[in-house]
């Protein structure tokens, strides 16, 4: 909090009134950023049916809201497991919230192409890439955001298209 009063060059009793703990500021940066990004990909599926659409929807949405709030970013991949005291079982459901519209976008997408793959894998395989893009990201060498999503977007449906479930060794 001190870190914060001094960036902001806001009073550290000024930041307690309007932020009763460090926590509460976390859970707060935490709803707004889940409720912002799940509410923005919502209206932007709303109408679309094309399963492969709808999921570079999904990963331009990402892409574009964490490129826009790469500080925030940092803030929720660093402190993800800091909430406590119910503060963490609402976060946990809008995260849940928003995992499962993912897993729904590929499992139309499985059966629109008859495809087989694990969509929990593919999920997490997923969010890996566009988490961390705040790391490494440079505009002037990666473009923006719709060039960006394009790019990881046709890196990750090729894969999972590409992809079949592990099969069992045969047994001598």
């Amino acid at each position: 909090m001190r870190d914060l009063s001094r960036a902001t060059g806001m009073s550290l009793a000024g930041l307690y009134y309007y932020f009763q703990s460090k926590e509460r500021l976390l859970y707060l940066i935490q709803k707004h950023t889940f409720t912002t990004i799940v509410g923005s990909l919502k209206a932007r599926l709303e109408g679309v049916s094309g399963p492969e659409q709808r999921l570079r929807i999904f990963i331009r949405n990402h892409l574009e809201y964490f490129l826009a709030n790469q500080q925030g970013m940092k803030v929720l991949s660093h402190e993800d497991e800091a909430l406590k005291n119910g503060f963490s079982s609402e976060i946990a459901g809008l995260k849940r919230e928003y995992y499962r519209i993912l897993t729904g976008l590929m499992d139309d997408l499985k059966r629109q192409r008859k495809l087989d793959f694990n969509s929990r894998a593919a999920a997490m395989s997923l969010f890996g890439m566009i988490n961390w893009i705040y790391t490494w990201y440079n505009p002037r060498v990666d473009g923006g955001a719709e060039d960006l999503a394009r790019s990881m977007g046709d890196i990750f449906i090729n894969g999972i298209s590409h992809s079949t479930k592990p099969r069992r060794k045969a047994r001598s």
